[in-house]
């Protein structure tokens, strides 16, 4: 009986070759169910291989340049930031990022940790890491040295890289599977929006500083980062400095040690204790929520005007795709001017982007009910009360973005220092505003589309993207055409010297905004109340 055990066991695959192969199933599965998402892996895979042979020949060409330590410690710290961040913005990105459907498996946490490591490395990702990190060690390697410093450098940095993702992952694995998780997902857009300025923003400054000096200090502290560190360590010894090499792989290895050991105790708690969320949501059920509307409902008016207008507040607030919608076209409304004018080639006239980021929110205003939009049906039964739905729908919406957009042009005219042209800016921002949510109005009524409601990133489903582009830039073109009487008074007060003239577009623009919004509301009711039925079908796709 032992000895057939003994045997069985033997014969027993490691449980580290079983994640593996499971990692290559998932890989294989995921392929096979749509030629689009093959299609978009195989570029992806291309597009990766390209990046990583520019980079790589890039190191190799910085190899004796005084500035190469700053550019491979910094790009080793750029890539150990991502890691920490994407499983926090890219949760449904990998199936195996997800420890909690291990649970039920009677598996031990040490040989557990240890597969899912190495499975980890399986990927284009880890693959693209190694490369960028082999690069960055041959533009510092020089000697025997640090030739054997870059050896054990670029893979201990990988790994470490990995097994950062996987233990902020496993910490995190209860916020990242809730409503909040899949929320803080959808905002991924807005971090790289944000993250692309400033790279523009730091590269311009980079660029009037006439070299890479400025990053020094910072390529010398994130040199003692780990993963970086252990690239730095193939500096120091290239440099003969021994001490503190052996000192930097050390500490790389330490904060890798550590990290398994953090994710370990995750695994261990995430397997025997209860989830947290569900005890709390319990715990709210049990002592009662309060209802009511509160402050909310005081603030507005009574009637259907305040009820539809509280509605779409709250859908804004709560719904993850609204609210992706809305903090995106807020931070980038505000990002664009304040960062043009900060690196001294802005202009007044960058507000009026905040408006047109603002106004496009108005933009297919059914869509978000999805099939919900049954009960919005059920309330209209004559033109009138398609106005006034959709004139609510546009007072929710002028209730944030008129403040905002006073808020956006006064600190674009503060950080410009030209207060003088603070008044045609708002006037030119405000009559944009208003040219955008009128003709959301009838672009919501004459071409709805259905989004879905899933936590991916599409906002469209299949089938409906040129609905969505007629849409979008159908109104915005038209938008610009609208606005195009209040654009040419600029230019001609301008041109004939009559600047003193100019603060007249201040009360211009805003009645000219109203005037537009009027008439959208106008032109959309109808259309409205006659395509109920075709409305609903569009929406109801996701």
């Amino acid at each position: 009986m032992s000895t057939d055990t003994t045997a069985s066991a033997a014969a027993a695959p490691s449980l580290t070759s079983v994640f593996v192969r499971l990692k290559l199933s998932l890989l294989r599965n995921g392929l096979r169910q749509s030629g689009g998402r093959t299609a978009a892996y195989i570029t992806s895979i291309v597009l990766g291989a390209l990046f990583a042979a520019g980079m790589v020949l890039g190191f190799v060409l910085l190899r004796g340049h005084a500035s190469a330590v700053t550019v491979a410690v910094l790009v080793t710290g750029v890539l150990a930031l991502s890691w920490t961040v994407m499983p926090l913005f890219v949760p449904s990105g990998d199936e195996t990022l997800d420890p909690s459907r291990l649970v039920m498996l009677p598996l031990l946490p040490r040989p557990l940790v240890r597969a899912l490591l190495v499975a980890s490395l399986v990927g284009v990702g880890p693959v693209l890491t190694f490369l960028l990190t082999l690069g960055a060690a041959l533009s510092l390697a020089h000697g025997a040295a640090g030739t054997v410093v870059a050896v054990l450098a670029v893979p201990l940095s990988t790994v470490t890289c990995v097994a950062l993702s996987r233990s902020v992952a496993a910490a995190n694995i209860r916020l990242l599977t809730s409503r909040k998780g899949r929320d803080l997902a959808l905002l991924s857009g807005l971090v790289i929006a944000i993250g692309m300025q400033l790279v523009n923003f730091g590269a311009q400054r980079l660029g009037r500083a006439g070299g890479l000096g400025p990053l020094e200090p910072a390529a010398s502290v994130v040199g003692w980062l780990p993963p970086a560190a252990a690239i730095g360590a193939v500096d120091s010894a290239s440099r003969g400095d021994h001490a503190v090499a052996a000192a930097r792989l050390l500490l790389t290895a330490a904060a890798l040690v550590a990290l398994v050991y953090w994710w370990r105790r995750s695994l261990v708690r995430l397997m025997v204790e209860p989830d947290g969320s569900t005890i709390g949501a319990a715990a709210d059920a049990k002592a009662g929520g309060k209802s009511g509307t509160g402050l909310l409902a005081r603030l507005l008016p009574a009637g259907r005007t305040g009820a539809v207008m509280e509605r779409s507040l709250r859908y804004a607030w709560r719904d993850p795709k609204t609210k992706a919608a809305w903090v995106t076209s807020l931070a980038i409304g505000l990002i664009v001017p304040i960062f043009n004018a900060f690196q001294g080639a802005g202009s007044i006239y960058f507000a009026c982007f905040a408006s047109g980021m603002l106004g496009m929110l108005m933009y297919n205003q059914f869509g978000q009910d999805t099939s919900a939009f049954w009960m919005v049906a059920q309330t209209i039964a004559t033109p009138a009360d398609a106005y006034a739905e959709l004139r609510a729908r546009a007072l929710s919406l002028l209730s944030v973005t008129v403040p905002y957009t006073v808020f956006v042009t006064v600190v674009t005219a503060a950080v410009l220092g030209d207060w003088t042209k603070l008044p045609e800016g708002l006037g030119l921002a405000f009559g944009l505003l208003g040219a955008m949510v009128g003709t959301g109005a009838v672009t919501s009524a004459r071409f709805p589309y259905s989004v879905p409601q899933d936590s991916g990133y599409k906002n469209v489903v299949p089938g409906q993207a040129g609905l969505a582009w007629i849409s979008i830039f159908g109104g915005m073109i038209t938008a610009a055409v609208l606005s195009a009487p209040l654009i040419a008074a600029t230019i001609y007060l301008h041109v004939s010297d009559q600047q003193s003239l100019l603060w007249l577009l201040l009360p211009a623009g805003p009645l000219y905004g109203a005037l537009l919004v009027l008439a959208g509301l106008k032109l959309a009711a109808p259309r409205t109340a006659g395509r109920l039925p075709e409305i609903l079908a569009a929406v109801s796709k996701g």
